[in-house]
């Protein structure tokens, strides 16, 4: 297959978790190119013998998504791996929390932190890649939130910085596909998973959600656009 028959992927968060598997399943299938991003690749062991293993079609990134300079200075690094493509896929995955926290304990320092991994950075790579988004075929932006940024999630007054950071990335998506209505922006949600950040307590694994997510993202409907959708591509409520 050529590289200009590739569907062409940057997905933020990669070392592992969600963005490992998710870039683990999209290189099944060769009509996938993927650029992986990690805060420091040299120790994402798992990603980088994914890369050897990928046969060109995986570009390993160095990309601390807290840094905004360094988000700037990626556009370069990308532009000169995809060369005259476009980028199909920007997926905003990588994502921070603080301890479990409520309204009237969390600290308001560290969910100023959060907020800026989990809502500013997502917006900064929206608006630098907007060119390679519109040069592309699918011209899509994935914002990964949570069912914790939605009125009807059941937690309560717990995770209180990470629900309200979750929250505004889905106005954030809203507002992006009002402004530019001929892109597909979503927010999705996952699932409650088995990982480092889900903890062991989730119902689901990454193989129960993450080739949903694979279907859900590559089958995008144009009512999908601005809202919500979680892994089985069911439109949710926030």
């Amino acid at each position: 297959m050529t590289t200009d028959q590739q569907y062409t992927w940057l997905i933020t968060g990669c070392s592992r978790g969600i963005g490992l598997e998710l870039t683990k399943r999209l290189l099944e299938s060769p009509e996938n190119f993927v650029i992986a991003t990690a805060r420091n690749p040299s120790k994402a062991t798992a990603l980088q013998a994914l890369a050897q293993s990928a046969r060109g079609t995986l570009k390993v990134l160095k990309l601390d998504v807290d840094d905004e300079d360094a988000i700037v200075r990626s556009v370069e690094e990308v532009k000169d791996i995809l060369g005259d493509r476009g980028l199909d896929y920007l997926v905003n995955n990588a994502a921070v929390n603080q301890e479990i926290d409520t309204p009237f304990t969390m600290k308001v320092q560290g969910w100023t932190n959060v907020f800026k991994t989990n809502v500013a950075a997502p917006a900064l790579m929206a608006q630098v890649y907007l060119p390679l988004i519109e040069k592309s075929t699918k011209k899509t932006i994935v914002n990964v939130s949570s069912s914790l940024g939605s009125f009807v999630s059941p937690s309560g007054a717990r995770w209180a910085s990470y629900s309200v950071t979750k929250a505004a990335l889905n106005m954030l998506t809203h507002k992006q596909s009002k402004e530019r209505p001929d892109l597909m922006i979503v927010c999705l949600n996952p699932g409650w998973i088995q990982t480092d950040m889900g903890t062991a307590d989730a119902p689901l694994t990454l193989d129960d959600s993450v080739p949903h997510i694979v279907q859900t993202l590559t089958s995008l409907r144009p009512e999908d656009n601005g809202r919500l959708i979680d892994y089985r591509h069911e439109i949710l409520s926030w």
